[in-house]
């Protein structure tokens, strides 16, 4: 019964089958060269995008991003953060396509690899990529692939502003 119970509340999403770790700490650049420090935005909600900038999913959670950036206003900060193969010209571009006006970053790999727990035994990326960092520093929800949804998102937001 037990079990049960706990299954049912986890499908539900009042129970986290993800246990909360502290968000890495980085400071990245985006295309003007300024600096974003994590560290600079505790006591605010911050979603960190993982993506790729050719990527159709990536395009579509972008303009989830931009509602809920409306939506929530100053209590909660989106970062996006690229790497290789994107470049420059792909970020650019990708900002002046979808009208992007969050920061979008720019990663070598190190970052993304300390988010994903990258390692030998698990090297898989998969993009996007979104994690719900709460006002303490510490990732509250870790979503990709089939349950990033708008939804997921903005339930895991509103979760953490709590």
């Amino acid at each position: 019964m037990k079990f049960v119970l706990t299954l049912l509340l986890a499908s539900a999403g009042v129970l986290s089958a993800q246990p909360a770790r502290r968000a890495p700490g980085f400071s990245l650049p985006d295309l003007e060269y300024k600096q974003y420090d994590l560290a600079d935005y505790r006591d605010k909600v911050v979603v960190l995008d993982i993506i790729q900038t050719a990527c159709p999913k990536c395009i579509e959670l972008t303009r989830t991003l931009a509602e809920a950036k409306t939506k929530y206003g100053d209590k909660v900060q989106v970062l996006t953060i690229v790497t290789m193969p994107d470049n420059a010209a792909t970020v650019s571009k990708f900002i002046a396509a979808q009208n992007v006006k969050s920061p979008v970053l720019l990663d070598c790999g190190q970052v993304i690899g300390s988010y994903l727990q990258l390692t030998p035994k698990n090297p898989s990326v998969h993009f996007p990529h979104t994690f719900v960092i709460d006002k303490t520093g510490m990732i509250r929800r870790d979503l990709s692939e089939g349950d990033l949804t708008p939804a997921a998102l903005i339930g895991a937001i509103e979760s953490a502003l709590k």
